[in-house]
């Protein structure tokens, strides 16, 4: 009996086990198609206070396709000891906590944990510095490096005054806006150098340390947020999203989890004036972004591709979104009509990775739902003898990103299929032999 309960206990160990190592890999932070994609938080001390120092924080997006949409970033960290903030340029906390116990000279943040958000646009010249004031959006940096960075300026105080004496702050947190991202502890590394305006003098930081985060589209969201659907000029199918892709329409166990096509909703939910409303169009696959991919027109030597973006969020404009497909021909890309194109090669010198986006000023705001809630595009492909073959799929992406979410595909068997020569010709020898009967009966009867 007592070895039956050990036994029992052993195995309700084990499962216990593989539970959490399954809740560990499926939170990972990996992406195939951007594995070096990260978030740097740089914290540089660039002088020296009575009671702390004054330092420069540099967020910079290293990631290939995934950006920061309004409202925008927010970054928290916890003090390690009991510094406060005096002041701040480029950036503000958000709450300034109890600041009671100083006289004269209030801080602008007194809380243990503070929470930094960027200015917004159009904020005076004596507040700002160079990368702030986006209203904390960013772009990814294959898509726009030059804006991929935001930057502050904090005054902290009660920091110690000498550098063994500064204590790294610890538990930091990104959001952007939601959740996603894990950040590890911050680490000392080498101190920053910085180039004059001039470009004859290097100046260095006092200390620097990094941080680095990472994002989990797990963590992100425990639903996808787009999916695809296919057609072929072979075949009539219309191979549609999955069914419940990002979720099932619940209108009637739970009314009000979508919208319908012709709700009289639609016009408040637009304008802004009913809040907490559901915005996804009720649809069968339920997600606010779906990809269409459709195999156009084979040439002799080419071949084409229609790809159409639908929005069915009716209260979401997509800025410097982006999309991003995986397929072998990419290597061959010929020509691509009123998107821009980047290659990605996260595997070296294999390019089968594309990131498509927007032209600016013209397609690169993706309207809420609605007659113009879609961009499309068209791209051309070379073929490649070695290669080439619609047989089984293979026009069809193996993967696909919209803003850096992985979009949920049809199953392979789904798939439009090739018509088959043998089923051809087995149908054209069945149409023979039944027009040669129905000679033979009609010379029969009116012979």
């Amino acid at each position: 009996m007592n070895w039956a309960w050990k036994e029992s206990s052993w195995s309700f160990f084990l499962v216990v086990i593989m539970v959490f190592s399954i809740m560990f890999v499926s939170t990972e932070a990996y992406d195939a198609l951007d594995p070096n994609g990260n978030v740097t938080i740089k914290w540089d001390i660039i002088s020296w206070t009575p009671d702390g120092y004054v330092a420069v924080v540099t967020i910079t997006n290293f990631q290939a396709y995934r950006h920061f949409e309004s409202p925008g970033w927010s970054l928290g960290w916890t003090w390690a000891k009991k510094e406060i903030i005096w002041s701040m340029v480029g950036g503000q906390a958000t709450e300034q906590g109890d600041c009671s116990k100083f006289k004269g000279t209030i801080p602008h943040c007194c809380k243990k944990s503070p929470t930094i958000v960027d200015l917004l646009p159009g904020t005076p010249y004596n507040q700002q510095i160079a990368n702030c004031c986006r209203g904390g959006v960013l772009s990814s940096w294959v898509q726009d490096p030059a804006n991929a960075a935001a930057s502050f300026q904090l005054s902290v105080g009660q920091a110690g005054t000498k550098s063994s004496a500064v204590t790294l702050p610890k538990n930091f947190t990104l959001k952007a806006p939601g959740p996603g991202y894990t950040c590890g502890p911050a680490k000392v590394v080498q101190p920053t150098k910085f180039l004059s305006a001039d470009k004859r003098r290097v100046t260095r930081a006092l200390k620097t340390w990094n941080v680095t985060c990472t994002y989990s589209q797990f963590l992100a969201s425990k639903a996808p947020t787009c999916c695809v659907s296919l057609s072929s000029f072979y075949n009539d199918t219309i191979v549609s999203c999955p069914t419940c892709s990002c979720g099932c329409k619940k209108n009637i166990t739970q009314p009000g989890s979508c919208v319908e096509p012709d709700s009289p909703y639609i016009a408040s939910v637009v304008s802004g004036s009913q809040k907490n409303t559901p915005v996804v169009q009720c649809t069968s696959h339920m997600c606010p972004i779906r990809v269409h991919w459709h195999l156009k027109i084979n040439y002799r030597e080419y071949w084409r591709v229609k790809v159409t973006i639908t929005n069915f969020n009716y209260a979401k404009n997509y800025s410097m979104w982006n999309l991003v497909a995986q397929h072998p021909n990419f290597d061959n890309l010929t020509q691509i009509f009123s998107f821009n194109y980047k290659p990605l090669t996260p595997y070296g010198s294999i390019n089968d990775t594309g990131m498509l986006w927007g032209v600016k000023f013209y397609n690169d705001l993706l309207m809420q739902a609605g007659p113009y809630g879609n961009v499309q595009t068209e791209l051309l492909f070379r073929k490649d003898k070695s290669s080439f073959g619609f047989e089984k799929g293979w026009g069809f992406p193996r993967r696909i990103y919209f803003n850096g979410e992985n979009c949920v595909m049809p199953p392979p068997d789904d798939y439009p299929w090739l018509p088959n020569a043998g089923s051809k010709q087995y149908f054209s020898l069945l149409t023979v032999i039944i027009i040669s009967l129905t000679t033979l009966v009609f010379i029969i009867v009116f012979a």
